[in-house]
């Protein structure tokens, strides 16, 4: 069921700001907000570890190196 809610024009103003594109919604952009400060998941947080011991073993390129190797 959808609602309706008021808000104050200056965080009406702030929602504004924050979109990142012309047809966000302000629901999307609540939405992020509310992700933005959600803890992670199990998956997620098992991924970064992953992804950090990869990178202390070495396991990484740098961009530079990736483009030198590609020729771009």
């Amino acid at each position: 069921m959808d609602t309706t809610i008021q808000i104050s024009k200056k965080l009406q103003k702030e929602l504004l700001k924050r979109k990142l594109y012309d047809k966000e919604t302000y629901e999307e952009i609540i939405w992020d907000m509310i992700e933005d400060s959600m803890e992670l998941n199990d998956q997620t947080k098992k991924e970064i570890a992953e992804a950090r011991a990869e990178i202390k073993a070495g396991k990484v390129h740098s961009l530079r190196k990736v483009k030198k190797e590609l020729d771009l």
